[in-house]
């Protein structure tokens, strides 16, 4: 692979350690490279220029929401990501911080891969008119509000009719957003690779209660029906209100999220039992024996 020359590393700021990080890591790069430049993730001189394209490859470091960030910023300009893992979990991620040293190595060597992700394209419709737009790297979900009643959400599958889900909420996720509210809510986990939708209903009520894997390459659009609160939301963002008669639609983006990998293609699945072990939540309530 191609040996990046300019390379932004972003550092979350709410992530204590990824400042120093960040620094750190642009001082082991400076003699290597043309440029290397670091900052705050929501830096707005920095991330307007990684969004321009202006770099070869983004360093991130905090946990997978600051990987999905980093997504949404590089992913129109098709700007390569390196995460490092500063978070709990790291289902997008590869190295941690004792990898790092070598793998830097690796990268100005050009002995790296790139895992090209699929992002979903979302709109919300009410009467015919485009409200919104967005891509997401993990998902879209359409559900209730804080009133708790569920939702009827029509869904059809390329204009055909799929079922009305009396459900909490419909989950539409990537395949890399299998690893996230998807597989919460008891959804397969997909290849990374795969460009597929993935459905998971949310505490369906007498509704089809399986996830459904949609072909590659079809769309899906979810009519809301509702006489109380309902909201979207994608990629975990602030909920946009929805009315009854509103309408999500969702199909495979023209953007992808390329991210710079080492190890070789199976270590997806090397690393899925690890993750799952990882709890930190149950860990810290574990009975003592």
């Amino acid at each position: 692979m191609d040996i990046p020359r300019r390379i932004a590393i972003l550092a979350h700021p709410q992530v204590a350690a990824a400042p120093a990080e960040a620094q750190r890591i642009a001082e082991f790069l400076a003699p290597k490279v043309e440029e290397v430049t670091y900052g705050l993730l929501y830096d707005a001189d920095l991330r307007a220029r990684v969004g321009s394209g202006e770099f070869e490859a983004v360093i991130a470091l905090g946990g997978d929401g600051t990987m999905l960030r980093a997504g949404h910023l590089c992913a129109p300009s098709n700007t390569p990501i390196l995460g490092i893992n500063l978070g709990k979990f790291g289902f997008l991620f590869e190295i941690g911080l004792d990898d790092l040293p070598r793998r830097l190595d690796d990268l100005m060597r050009g002995a790296y891969w790139l895992e090209v992700r699929m992002m979903l394209n979302c709109t919300h419709w009410r009467e015919g008119k485009k409200l919104g737009e967005w891509d997401a790297l993990n998902e879209v979900v359409v559900s209730r509000g804080a009133i708790v009643r569920p939702v009827h959400l029509i869904t059809e599958v390329d204009s055909r009719y799929l079922t009305t889900y009396v459900a909490d909420g419909l989950v539409a996720a990537t395949p890399t957003g299998s690893t996230a509210y998807a597989l919460a809510a008891g959804g397969p986990i997909l290849p990374p690779e795969l460009r597929n939708i993935l459905l998971v209903p949310v505490a369906p009520h007498l509704s089809i209660d399986r996830p459904i894997v949609l072909a590659e390459g079809a769309s899906v659009r979810i009519t809301v029906r509702t006489d109380h609160q309902a909201v979207a939301s994608v990629d975990g963002q602030p909920p946009i209100p929805l009315q009854t008669g509103d309408q999500i639609a969702a199909q495979a983006g023209s953007h992808n999220v390329s991210f710079i990998r080492f190890g070789d293609p199976d270590y997806f699945y090397r690393n899925l039992t690890p993750h799952m072990n990882r709890n930190p939540v149950t860990q810290s309530i574990r009975p003592s024996p």
